[in-house]
């Protein structure tokens, strides 16, 4: 039964499970973008998204209480460094999870996840792909104001 289970455990004993998120954690802020499954990936959300808003205050007990999840100086460091720069005037929201498809050898749904400011395709929200949007239409939208414009003259000469 599935009384009381509000996470996602992974098939792991507490122990393993919490080790397992410290080194995904390590990993993401060293590496910025990493691959694994969807479900370890949506769990390391979970997991970093607290931690990364306590990397936006820079005080001794923030970097104490980070220290005691990541068990690693390099990762504070860059925590507490570059990656609480490019965070600071975000309200939340730090990881994106982007679905890559399935694994050959179990078919499991495997995702990349990434810091949401680390990402040079996107720029606020936007792909940046070169060139302009057409549309499947062929009438422009400044013919069709100057058609309007003549029509409306045409029915003002015959009022008069």
């Amino acid at each position: 039964m599935r009384h009381g289970k509000k996470f996602n455990h992974l098939g792991r004993q507490k122990g393993h499970r919490l080790a397992l998120l410290k080194n995904l954690s390590n990993s993401l802020i060293e590496h910025k973008r990493i691959n694994t499954t969807l479900a370890k990936a949506k769990a390391l959300r979970k997991h970093i998204e607290p931690i990364i808003t306590k990397g936006k205050s820079n005080d001794t007990h923030s970097r104490r209480v980070v220290f005691k999840y990541l068990q690693d100086k390099e990762s504070v460091k860059e925590l507490f460094g570059p990656i609480a720069e490019k965070i600071g005037a975000r309200p939340g929201g730090y990881l994106r999870i982007f679905k890559t498809g399935f694994r050959k050898g179990d078919g499991a749904e495997m995702a990349m996840i990434e810091f949401v400011d680390y990402n040079d395709v996107y720029v606020n929200g936007k792909s940046t792909k070169a060139g302009k949007k057409t549309r499947r239409r062929g009438k422009k939208s400044g013919s069709t104001a100057a058609a309007v414009a003549t029509t409306a003259a045409k029915g003002s000469e015959e009022e008069e």
